[in-house]
């Protein structure tokens, strides 16, 4: 993931979200944040699961309260708007895909300088008839 002589990009910020919402339990998503913490990249992971339409803006408040309580962003306007919006596009990638039904899965950021990607990996659909989505989204703050 390193280039640029130790910088990293929105390209490898968003693969580290993405690594962080793929992580199939605790175990394996603390490994990888301490991994990613080791390059300099905050991360924080959520589950998530419900009805999609009514729970947009859950989503979205999971995503900037999981942010903050992991110290991945401070505690202003910049960066938790950072987070939200990324969140936001995010889940506009899969809403075509999710419309009147259940996701369940994991929602997860990742931070490094002024780059800030949320990732939402999250099964779709009704009992064990699911379509498996990813959607990701970048701030610069």
């Amino acid at each position: 993931m390193e280039y640029c002589g130790g910088t990293f990009g929105s390209k490898e910020i968003v693969k580290a979200a993405i690594m962080m919402a793929l992580t199939s339990d605790r175990d394996e998503e603390r490994a990888l944040k301490d991994q990613l913490a080791n390059k300099g990249i905050k991360t924080a992971a959520v589950d998530y699961g419900g009805e999609f339409i009514s729970s947009v803006m859950k989503i979205i408040e999971r995503a900037v309260v999981a942010a903050k309580r992991e110290k991945v962003i401070e505690e202003n306007h910049s960066h938790e708007g950072a987070v939200a919006g990324a969140a936001r596009e995010a889940l506009n990638q899969i809403m075509p895909k999710a419309l009147g039904l259940n996701v369940g899965g994991k929602i997860a950021v990742a931070h490094y300088d002024e780059h800030i990607s949320v990732a939402v990996f999250f099964g779709i659909g009704l009992l064990h008839l699911n379509e498996i989505a990813i959607g990701t989204g970048h701030r610069v703050i």
